[in-house]
């Protein structure tokens, strides 16, 4: 099988992460014929000091025209000044406009070898397997009027819209659903439907989209309980449905119960065309270019492309594996170190990893 990938590895770390995520999927590709060919462009900060724009046209145009795209980490302090059309991370919104991603999956899964990372009991957290589905491209992020203005008094007032229409519901609720389906068959949807009428919408129609899949167990929350419940009991969630502004905060709880960001990665998708996978961590300009960078989200990101974009599970699954067997011999970067662990970095993780692989 021939596939195109298209990668961007960014700012900061990002292009050590990336390095080590080609190693890997060269690895892979001789092990289960499949054939990749990789164009790179830039985004975020690097493309803004080449070219003024944080998403430019070429780089949304070699993505439309590839079969999954890899992003490793955008972003910085010397962005952090420009003003907001012009920074890393609206060329991040860009791309996922562009290509139609409404739909965010983060997994926040214990690893057993890490478990003691977790600021959370042990009792509390083994165990926990959980996937967040976000809706990307709608609600208050995206919903117009937004802004501040000037009222008739001279006072200015600062406006955002949360606002949702049936079919953007619709489609996030189906991969809920379906997500559901290939996992513990229960979903839960979070929403604010005790003060927020959009809510109640999105409660409405998720509760009518549950008739066509009889076999997933259906429950609710507000979003401030769904919160406190996943501190509480994190392992009574299976699979999360939320809204993009809930979701890009529920998800961020829920990746901190694992005490190992470092470790997550996530897939944006759309109805049709290439997704996006990167990790869920940032671009950490404090440590780039040190090697000291964990590389292990960006490989497992690697894994959930081979399995949700290009239908090859059994090379994910050993990506997959893989990882453990090096977290199993000990190793570790400095973000997931512990006693009696051997500390290393960038380029050594990346050696033991494909010595496992081979």
């Amino acid at each position: 099988m021939n596939y195109r990938i298209t990668l961007l590895p960014g700012d900061g770390i990002g292009p050590e992460i990336m390095t080590v995520a080609v190693d890997v999927l060269k690895v892979i590709g001789n092990q289960f014929n499949l054939n990749f060919e990789f164009q790179e462009a830039p985004i975020g900060g690097v493309a803004i000091d080449a070219t003024g724009e944080p998403l430019p046209k070429e780089t949304l145009e070699k993505c439309r025209n590839s079969d999954a795209v890899l992003l490793a980490a955008i972003g910085g302090y010397k962005w952090d000044n420009l003003p907001r059309h012009q920074r890393p991370e609206t060329g991040l919104l860009g791309l996922r406009a562009g290509l139609g991603l409404f739909a965010n999956l983060r997994p926040a899964k214990i690893l057993p070898q890490l478990i003691d990372a977790s600021s959370l009991k042990r009792e509390i957290v083994e165990g926990v397997d959980i996937m967040v589905v976000r809706e990307l491209t709608g609600g208050v992020y995206f919903g117009t009027p937004k802004g501040v203005f000037e009222t008739e008094t001279g006072e200015k007032r600062g406006v955002n819209t949360m606002a949702y229409t049936e079919s953007e519901i619709d489609r996030i609720a189906k991969v809920g659903f379906e997500t559901a389906q290939k996992r513990g068959g229960k979903l839960c949807s979070v929403d604010k439907a005790n003060v927020l009428e959009v809510s109640q919408f999105w409660r409405d129609r998720i509760t009518q989209m549950s008739l066509e899949y009889p076999d997933v167990e259906l429950s609710h929350l507000y979003v401030d309980n769904a919160a406190m419940q996943l501190v509480r009991w994190p392992k009574q969630f299976d699979t999360i449905v939320t809204g993009n502004l809930f979701g890009d905060i529920l998800s961020d709880a829920a990746a901190m119960l694992t005490g190992s960001i470092g470790m997550l990665p996530s897939a944006s998708l759309g109805a049709s065309g290439p997704g996006v996978f990167e990790p869920v961590h940032g671009s950490a300009p404090d440590i780039a270019g040190q090697d000291k960078a964990n590389p292990l989200a960006q490989v497992l990101s690697v894994a959930m492309m081979l399995r949700y974009a290009l239908e090859q599970p059994a090379a994910a699954d050993k990506i997959e594996q893989a990882v453990l067997q090096v977290l199993d011999l000990g190793y570790r970067t400095g973000d997931i170190m512990s006693e009696g662990m051997k500390q290393v970095g960038c380029k050594e993780m990346a050696e033991v990893l494909l010595k496992v692989l081979s």
